[in-house]
């Protein structure tokens, strides 16, 4: 241990932290995160974090294997499956303008498919994608002489057969859920998706550097299969937008945590309140899988998973994200004022889990009860 701790503090000397006004929020991100890293051994990893307006970032490693770049604030990464919060916020704003209600059917908002599956008459809405419990697969399956992701492959798993459960009754996580849902929001707007989260997301919240075109330059996180092989995210398709997709650095997602911590703010505390609300508790749902790995889910919101107080350990609001070797986590407690943002470059899934504990047990050390 002795030996650990040493080279973690020789490594915390070099390092090139974004530092706060907050010298303690520095010491304990930092050598968290140093921790952290020389365990797991992951090629790069950055760790951000938020306490009362303040922030800092750390980046260990390399964003590529001999690259000799450190990660940073600036660092480009494909955040995965956290995308499904900002399609939860599209939805969200959406509401609050009236463009949509969240218990609107979301069969006559989608054109790949003439009729949404149902089960024994009832219809999926906009709030069971979001919260997960549409019934739909988690996955598309894929069609022979099909396209995967196209529309003739969401119209041809769609029309398989009836759902896996009726909506409402279960949460199964769903990323065929979060695609339909981005469709049909991006029609009940008359916007492209992309622009729709540009215009109504990104742009207020100053995020220049978030979107779904895929990021160019040395400063970009390169992710790495189980086997340490380098993967190739492809360039973005449109139809997977709302499930995942979006790059953003360290950095926008420090403005993302302020931005959904300001419980003071009134231009968006309806928006937020939507955003955030339990929408879904997990008592008396069946089935409930695929929503545990970073944390006991207690309840949904919009794309949210929600974990009530435990221990020293306020209520947390989270989503994990993994896509083409790169696992991230989003994590914050409300009522606190404290939030951590952390990204690892390899597809290790003991070091996702180990990562997602991680910044939850720095959450309740920076904001215990």
């Amino acid at each position: 241990m002795k030996h650990i701790l040493a080279a973690a503090t020789a490594a915390l000397l070099v390092s090139s932290p974004a530092l706060a006004n907050d010298p303690l929020l520095d010491e304990m991100v930092g050598f968290t995160g140093q921790i952290f890293h020389l365990d797991t051994g992951v090629p790069g990893m950055v760790i951000a974090a938020v306490r009362n307006g303040e922030s800092t970032v750390f980046g260990f490693g390399e964003v590529r294997t001999g690259s000799g770049i450190e990660p940073d604030g600036e660092t480009q990464i494909g955040i995965g499956s956290i995308t499904k919060t900002f399609t939860g916020l599209a939805l969200a704003r959406l509401a609050v303008s009236g463009d949509v209600a969240l218990t609107d059917p979301a069969g006559p908002l989608l054109s790949v498919v003439e009729t949404l599956p149902g089960f024994d008459g009832q219809e999926i809405r906009l709030i069971d994608m979001a919260t997960h419990r549409s019934g739909l697969a988690r996955e598309l399956e894929p069609r022979d002489g099909i396209e995967r992701y196209s529309d003739a492959s969401f119209a041809a798993n769609l029309a398989d057969g009836p759902l896996l459960f009726a909506p409402g009754e279960g949460m199964l996580y769903s990323n065929v859920a979060y695609d339909l849902l981005a469709m049909a929001l991006a029609r009940a707007s008359g916007m492209d998706y992309a622009d729709l989260v540009q215009e109504k997301l990104l742009d207020p919240m100053e995020m220049t550097s978030t979107g779904y075109l895929r990021p160019q330059g040395d400063n970009v996180m390169t992710g790495y299969d189980w086997n340490g092989v380098e993967m190739d995210p492809g360039e973005p398709i449109p139809n997977r937008f709302g499930a995942s997709s979006l790059y953003a650095t360290a950095n926008d997602m420090v403005k993302y945590l302020h931005w959904n911590l300001d419980r003071f703010d009134q231009v968006d505390a309806e928006t937020r309140a939507i955003s955030h609300a339990a929408w879904a508790m997990r008592d008396g749902l069946t089935p409930v899988a695929g929503m545990d790995e970073s944390g006991h889910m207690d309840a949904m919101g919009l794309g949210w998973v929600i974990m009530m107080p435990e221990g020293d350990r306020p209520l947390i609001i989270q989503k994990a994200g993994g896509t083409d070797g790169v696992f991230s986590y989003l994590a914050f407690a409300p009522s606190r004022g404290v939030g951590v943002f952390i990204s690892i470059n390899q597809f290790d899934f003991s070091a996702a889990t180990a990562m997602a504990n991680v910044a939850n047990q720095l959450i309740a050390r920076l904001a215990p009860r």
